[in-house]
């Protein structure tokens, strides 16, 4: 049964006009032909092609199916986006695969890159929530300051990644199960000693990834499946 997203589901009984043309043009669905469709907000629906009026495409629900959320607590990574925004998009197709609940874009001080089109890492993330049957998706918020971002207030822990030589605990070992995680991955060049003295005085804990130097995106990944092991509801 193929899956589209439809944030808008309870107020309007039709297909957003992307996800429309998706299901007519492209793969010649038509009246009668059953779909599954995701709100992003815990929801999936079992519905039906109501009708077809040129590009619009009208829905009638048939069943409503929660989803009983697959990890406890709110998982946050916040991470300053690669210079090849290839390496970037990857991450938030793979992470959301796996399963987490925000993504932060942090302008930092040796960040190769300051600009980052969300709108098209939205599609990505759309398209990894459906292709992984997920009923909720990730919050990707615009590009903020380092200084600003860890001056704000988080619930649970918060962790910084960095590869700075000290006395660093493995992220897997002081995850707490039951607590909100957010977890910073730093540019290609690393977070700056002032952002790593900064996040400390802020309450960020410094983790080790492992022994392994990893690349950004890598990273990235690595954290959020860590947290999301932790987290998982069994």
């Amino acid at each position: 049964m193929h899956t589209f997203y439809t944030p808008n589901i309870m107020a309007s009984a039709e297909l957003p006009e992307e996800e429309a043309a998706h299901c007519l043009r492209v793969l010649r669905l038509t009246v009668g032909d059953e779909i599954l469709l995701t709100d992003g907000k815990g929801f999936f629906y079992k519905a039906q092609i109501d009708g077809i009026a040129g590009k619009r495409c009208h829905v009638k629900i048939v069943e409503t199916i929660e989803q009983v959320p697959l990890w406890k607590g709110h998982l946050h990574l916040a991470m300053a986006p690669t210079k090849n925004i290839d390496r970037t998009e990857w991450l938030a197709e793979k992470a959301t695969e796996i399963g987490f609940d925000e993504l932060t874009f942090l302008d930092c001080r040796f960040s190769e890159r300051k600009v980052v089109k969300n709108e098209r890492i939205e599609k990505i993330v759309v398209s990894a929530v459906k292709q992984s049957l997920k009923a909720r998706k990730p919050q990707v918020n615009e590009m903020i300051g380092f200084t600003r971002f860890i001056r704000q207030n988080f619930p649970g822990q918060k962790f910084i990644a960095h590869c700075y030589e000290g006395d660093k605990p493995l992220l897997q070992d002081v995850l707490d199960a039951d607590a909100d995680a957010l977890v910073m991955i730093g540019p290609e060049g690393d977070f700056s000693p002032e952002e790593v003295r900064q996040a400390e005085e802020a309450g960020f804990q410094a983790v080790s990834l492992g022994r392994s130097r990893l690349r950004t995106e890598t990273a990235a990944l690595v954290a959020v499946h860590l947290m999301n092991l932790a987290h998982v509801e069994r």
